[in-house]
């Protein structure tokens, strides 16, 4: 595979997010990388030769693979330039269709609208979007985020070969599903538990079969569970009954039904009709009695999808819910299936993809790290539950057993060294000396990092 690494850091090579992709070339030797420094040298990359030169290598190039550091919200002042400077000079139709990710570092905040600005732009001119990885700066440093970094590059590898990319919707012609696709249940593996999990309704013609052709692509057997069928004794009233045992205070027996019927699964696809700007009263009532399970994340690694019926793109405070739900629970959102686009062939590429990306991650156990939305929320609940532990016993007996309490004030070694990196700092001439080797000493680590060998 081809990549051209479009370098928006404008300290190029010295830049820690690089050392990723530097990592990446050393283990995947198969690969053929490119890096361009386009944030380091903007004002080279402005002029229009060398813009158009870019652009050559664009069209030779089999991804795109941005990589920049977060910066206030969203990309690099100078990538922001570059890519103005590229849809300008751009013609749209010569490169439609080729793939691009993106790579970024930063400690997450608002790593998420960074990455939607680059995706968005990537609509743009018509690429074809893989979701990227948004790593924490010192993920590299670590083991679990070296293997991170691999399984993520395989599933890029995976989304290439098998065209599994993001799509962006638009707006459906009216145009209603009428196909009735054939599958054989019979010659399905079961090595693996998938349940679609679905309020769908009998009238719900559309739905009904979306599901039954994702069935059709997904080459394990499935199982459905239809919520309407459950006999809820009522909605979550916030009493927290259930706070020190799990245990509900209405004896309609939902919490064997969710943790023996649904979360023993091995992966959950939801499947609904939107209405009134959500999954409908009936999947808000499911999602509030969950809170029996309190703040604990007991489906982490599990792959997740979705086939949604209606008008999604036009939902974008939906589509924040649905990603944070998986970035907090920490699971692999395989994609959003929707029936928004035009014709019926697309309709069923669409599904076929989510078929193919849930199968991948249930085989290759795929968990990336989170981004702000995860990040963010069980910082908040880390915080909250160590408070309240007292009551939310059945909470901080779950955070204290997966290393959930990381504390930054329990890392002495780094606080002392920050101090004494702080002092040598105030004093004038040392600052002045420093100048030219802060970068130099800070990617020392990482270039460590960047040989070890890992097992992939």
């Amino acid at each position: 595979m081809k990549v051209l690494v479009l370098n928006g850091s404008p300290k190029g090579n010295n830049s820690i997010t690089l050392q990723s992709v530097e990592y990446l070339k050393e283990h995947f030797e198969q690969d053929e990388f490119e890096v361009l420094n386009i944030g380091q040298k903007i004002g080279k990359y402005e002029q229009k030769g060398e813009c158009d030169n870019v652009i050559e290598m664009i069209k030779k190039s089999d991804l795109i693979l941005f990589s920049y550091p977060v910066y206030t919200f969203i990309a690099p002042y100078q990538l922001h330039r570059f890519i103005e400077v590229l849809k300008d000079r751009l013609d749209y139709n010569e490169i439609a269709g080729k793939f691009m990710t993106q790579i970024t570092t930063s400690k997450h905040f608002f790593d998420i609208t960074a990455h939607k600005y680059i995706e968005d732009n990537a609509y743009d001119i018509g690429l074809s979007v893989i979701k990227g990885l948004s790593a924490d700066m010192d993920d590299l440093l670590s083991h679990k985020g070296r293997m991170d970094l691999i399984n993520f590059w395989k599933y890029v590898q995976f989304s290439v070969k098998n065209k599994c990319f993001e799509s962006k919707e638009v707006i459906k012609s009216g145009e209603r599903i009428t196909y009735q696709p054939p599958f054989d249940e019979s010659k399905k593996s079961e090595e693996y538990d998938t349940v679609i999990v679905t309020n769908c309704e009998n009238n719900d013609e559309n739905l009904k079969n979306m599901i039954e052709g994702f069935k059709k692509y997904y080459p394990y057997k499935t199982r459905e569970v239809n919520i309407l069928d459950f006999k809820f004794a009522g909605g979550c009233i916030g009493c927290f009954n259930c706070a020190s045992d799990g245990k509900c205070i209405y004896k309609d027996g939902f919490e064997s039904y969710l943790r023996e019927e649904i979360q023993s699964a091995d992966a959950i696809i939801y499947a609904a009709s939107i209405k009134d700007h959500s999954l409908g009263a009936s999947f808000k009532l499911y999602d509030d009695r969950q809170f029996c399970n309190g703040h604990r994340t007991v489906t982490m690694g599990m792959p997740v999808g979705y086939i949604l019926s209606g008008d999604y793109s036009k939902e974008s405070n939906l589509r924040t819910i649905i990603e944070g739900r998986c970035e907090v629970g920490h699971n692999f959102l395989t994609g959003v299936a929707v029936d928004e686009i035009q014709s019926q062939d697309d309709i069923s590429k669409n599904l076929n993809k989510l078929a193919k990306t849930t199968a991948y991650a249930l085989e290759n156990q795929l968990v990336l790290p989170q981004n702000f939305l995860g990040v963010g929320g069980m910082k908040i609940f880390r915080d909250l539950i160590y408070l309240m532990r007292g009551l939310m016993k059945e909470d901080h007996r779950f955070y204290k057993k997966h290393g959930i309490y990381d504390f930054p004030q329990k890392k002495i070694g780094t606080r002392l060294k920050m101090d004494l990196v702080g002092l040598l700092m105030s004093i004038p001439a040392v600052k002045k000396n420093a100048k030219g080797k802060m970068n130099e000493a800070m990617l020392k680590p990482y270039k460590k990092a960047i040989q070890k060998k890992m097992n992939i």
